[in-house]
């Protein structure tokens, strides 16, 4: 099976998970008419719906390109993940809202108990799918699934501290402890969804990839170069769109290498680049001895 289309899969994973710990958290709000146990269902509605966002973007990313994206459709990714980041700033203000109604009129819990442990066992399986999620994204370079698998996770925390806090209100009879978690959830949510959106934009913005797998490119070009005709290679440029690593840079040979030749050193370094990277795209551009700047990759003779 293709990697695409296990990512495809776990994106209708996703959904199918979101409604049913969506349905498990909604019952814990009727149960005792918390707050905070509001605030912790709604954000699952944004887990459903940001799930539905990933399908979509995927289902754009997957295209092959055309005349009129020349470089494919990746980054329709990233724009998933900044709508992501968008629905999780806005379900938090509408847990403040809820909050500051509840800071005003604190009430005691009906059934605390009951719904507690039903939101205990939402939030057990969504811890579970938010390591698949994240794992699976990072196998795959998939910055949806990662996203939503982060965003999971930032809900599983809450929930344990809702959990914690909505029993300490049961216990003490300080039922103010109810909206003032909702409180610290909705700002715990804020900070995760500008964690997403300036994660996504860096794609957006053409980032070029992290120190360790620039050394990694740098080695893999120097070695498979190597006891070539090739001199140096400099102005090595990346950046990354979704699961896509674009690589370009000049490779320098001497000056009476034919065209054939360097063409096959091109091809030797783009299939090795390609053997780790296997979804790298990568351009090399070919100058002769006298356009060598002395820097960049060294290849030794």
């Amino acid at each position: 099976m293709r990697a695409m289309d296990r990512v495809m899969r776990l994106a209708i994973g996703s959904v199918i998970v979101g409604l049913g710990v969506l349905a498990l958290k909604l019952r814990a709000w009727r149960v005792t008419g918390s707050v905070a146990l509001l605030s912790d269902a709604l954000e699952s509605v944004v887990n459903v719906a940001t799930a539905l966002a990933v399908i979509v973007a995927l289902r754009v990313a997957r295209r092959p390109a055309d005349a009129n994206h020349p470089f494919g459709h990746h980054k329709a990714e990233f724009f998933s993940a900044v709508l992501e980041g968008v629905l999780i700033v806005l379900a938090a203000l509408f847990i403040l809202r809820e909050a500051w109604d509840g800071l005003m009129a604190p009430r005691p819990l009906d059934a605390p108990w009951l719904g507690l442990a039903v939101n205990a066992g939402a939030g057990l399986i969504n811890g579970v799918w938010a390591l698949v999620l994240i794992r699976a994204g990072r196998r795959h370079r998939s910055p949806a699934l990662v996203a939503d698998g982060r965003h999971l996770a930032t809900d599983v925390v809450s929930s344990v501290g809702v959990l914690a806090g909505v029993a300490l209100a049961v216990l003490t009879g300080w039922w103010v402890l109810d909206p003032a978690l909702a409180v610290l959830v909705a700002l715990n949510i804020l900070w995760s969804g500008w964690v997403v959106i300036r994660g996504s934009l860096s794609g957006l913005m053409d980032e070029a990839v992290s120190d360790a797998e620039l050394e990694r490119i740098r080695r893999i070009i120097a070695q498979s170069a190597e006891g070539c005709t090739a001199l140096e290679a400099h102005d090595l440029r990346t950046r990354h769109a979704g699961p896509v690593t674009f690589i370009e840079f000049h490779l320098v040979v001497p000056g009476e290498t034919t065209v054939e030749a360097a063409h096959t050193l091109c091809d030797r370094i783009e299939a090795a680049l390609m053997e780790a990277l296997p979804d790298a795209r990568v351009t090399i551009h070919v100058e002769p001895e006298h356009k060598a700047k002395h820097s960049g990759i060294v290849v030794l003779s």
